[in-house]
């Protein structure tokens, strides 16, 4: 009989010899003969919140050159529920020019990425992350990651609420290794030191990515139905009451492989606002517990949960908690986008949400978007918020200073009427090339003309102001949550995409394949009579992702299991 040992991925291994997430990090970092980190210690880096890359763009001519490849690190910072001061932006701004490639991006996690750092640079970039009272642990990695938060201007007192909530569990969840301040802040080896003792991962810490989120309805902006871990507030007369529970929930596939799929999260319960941190702990602990560690495409807590059913989870909560949760309370999502402009809160105070283009914070051409914000972090007194869909709010800005706001976005020129459609506003993109190992095609830089095009399709069919939620990835391992997109694009090799349709508007349905394996030629081809349609047909208010169910050019899908089935499109 083949032992456990034997059966467990190679990741398992590296992280039971980690030392506790250690490695040989330290002598990585002194190598002076790579740009790279070790083999290993590339896997123990993404729980310090480094991913190591090369550039893909230049991969084929510096082989051929026999150099080696063009290593650098991305970065990224825990932003939880993505509320950070001015001065965490300047800093931020700060290390992208000096230590990176002199970009910011915001990520589809309300966190920050900073792209381009060598090797020589990564130590004193991540030390200035944590002056600036952020850090990189646990960003990334077989952990609980940043955890999401509805950023919900309008209503300020419940955000403030929530947000802690996020902030709290957050801090519950934070790996207790001290291998992250001895490797990246000089801290302090302990004379004949207590060993590390991790409290709620174990010496193994996950069997896979874990993600959690809190939302305020009615906008689901935070995809609750995409994370492992959900909490719904329910508010009643302006009172957070406490929190419906969502489970399963996950968007990384593989190609061709369909035990692998996406799903939505079911809802399992309610908790109280004073239980939240124990429900996460249950789960967590549950998922440390029974999470396949054999294989890595099947150890998300998704697959758990089919495996063994959500009535098995919910008794297997309730016994480590040793009480009951109770029975979910009514809630409603309209939406999964952001709201866009400026926003008064209950407080009196604005808001500015403003549009971010695939998150990336650069200056191009007369919208100087990275010099722009620098200025107005110089001058605003508030803070600022990363929305879950890649954009910045411009928060807490008094009468006084609105106008003073207001001119700036107009002098950089990056207010949100100078630039976008409601098919743009409502666009997101993973990274892909040239930076991500996993792309098979472009997204963050293709997708913008894709949107010109498809906007020149929506004019014709008199569609140019309708809301549709688009999102493109150059892998199928979802990171830009494409499958929850009325019209989701995922790489499947240069120039080629499996074309998505059907999904919710508020992020409640799975679309379905629709096209498969085609270039932008096809996309064009495929969309075009459906937009016809849906303006001849539609019912009044009805949304595109509806309409495509609706006349059967996708089945319609709510369970994870039934993504692959055979679809019915025309």
């Amino acid at each position: 009989m083949t032992s456990m040992a034997t059966k467990l991925s190679d990741v398992e291994r590296i992280k039971a010899q980690s030392r506790h997430l250690r490695g040989t990090l330290v002598e990585s970092l002194k190598d002076p003969l790579t740009g790279a980190f070790a083999e290993d210690d590339t896997q123990l880096s993404k729980f310090h919140g480094i991913y190591q890359q090369d550039d893909r763009d230049v991969r084929n001519e510096r082989k051929r050159q026999r150099l080696e490849p063009a290593y650098s690190f991305m970065i990224r910072v825990r932003v939880p529920g993505g509320v950070c001061t001015t001065d965490q932006w300047l800093s931020m701004d700060e290390i992208a020019r000096t230590r990176a490639n002199g970009t910011i991006r915001l990520t589809t996690r309300q966190a920050f990425q900073l792209h381009g750092v060598i090797k020589g640079k990564l130590k004193t970039a991540i030390q200035g992350i944590n002056q600036a009272l952020m850090d990189t642990l646990a960003a990334c990695g077989d952990v609980n990651r940043n955890v999401m938060c509805s950023p919900m201007p309008p209503l300020s007192e419940v955000h403030r609420e929530v947000q802690a909530h996020a902030e709290s569990l957050s801090e519950h969840l934070t790996p207790a290794t001290r291998a992250y301040h001895e490797i990246w802040l000089d801290g302090k080896k302990l004379q004949n030191p207590e060993p590390d003792v991790e409290p709620i991962y174990g010496d193994t810490y996950l069997p896979r990515k874990f993600k959690s989120a809190f939302v305020v309805p009615p906008q689901n902006d935070v995809d609750v139905y995409a994370q492992d871990l959900g909490f719904i507030a329910i508010v009643e007369q302006g009172v957070v009451r406490g929190f419906n529970v969502t489970v399963g929930g996950g968007m990384g596939m593989s190609n061709g492989e369909t035990a692998t799929y996406p799903r939505l999260a079911d809802v399992m319960g309610f908790c109280t606002t004073e239980q939240v941190n124990a429900v996460a702990e249950a789960v967590v602990t549950i998922q440390r517990d029974f999470g396949d560690r054999t294989n890595r495409k099947h150890a998300r807590l998704k697959y758990t949960i089919d495996d063994r059913g959500l009535d098995w989870l919910r008794s297997e909560v309730e016994r480590r908690l040793g009480w009951q949760l109770e029975k979910p309370r009514p809630f409603a999502f309209v939406g999964n986008g952001d709201v866009y402009g400026w926003q008064r809160s209950t407080d009196g105070l604005w808001h500015y949400t403003l549009f971010v283009q695939n998150g990336r914070i650069l200056d191009a051409g007369d919208r100087r978007l990275m010099t722009g914000l620098r200025k107005i972090a110089t001058a605003h007194k508030g803070d600022f918020r990363l929305t879950p869909n890649q954009n910045l709010i411009i928060s807490n800005v008094s009468d006084d200073d609105r106008e003073q706001i207001t001119e700036l976005l107009r002098e950089f020129g990056i207010e949100n009427s100078q630039q976008a459609s409601p098919l743009r506003l409502h666009s997101m993109a993973c990274v892909a090339f040239p930076t991500c190992g996993l792309a098979m095609a472009e997204s963050e830089r293709y997708l913008p003309s894709l949107i010109d095009r498809i906007d020149e399709r929506l004019e014709v069919h008199g569609l140019r102001d309708e809301a549709m939620t688009i999102r493109m990835t150059g892998c199928p391992n979802g990171c830009a949550r494409p499958y929850i997109a009325e019209i989701g694009l995922v790489g499947k090799g240069p120039g080629q995409y499996n074309l998505y349709l059907g999904a919710g508007f508020a992020g409640d349905r799975l679309n379905k394949l629709y096209r498969e394996n085609i270039d932008e030629e096809e996309i064009l081809a495929a969309l075009d009579p459906l937009f016809a349609r849906y303006a001849r047909e539609r019912n009044n208010g009805e949304h595109f992702g509806d309409f495509a169910v609706r006349i059967g050019a996708v089945a319609e899908v709510r369970a994870g299991k039934e993504f692959h089935l055979d679809t019915i499109n025309g």
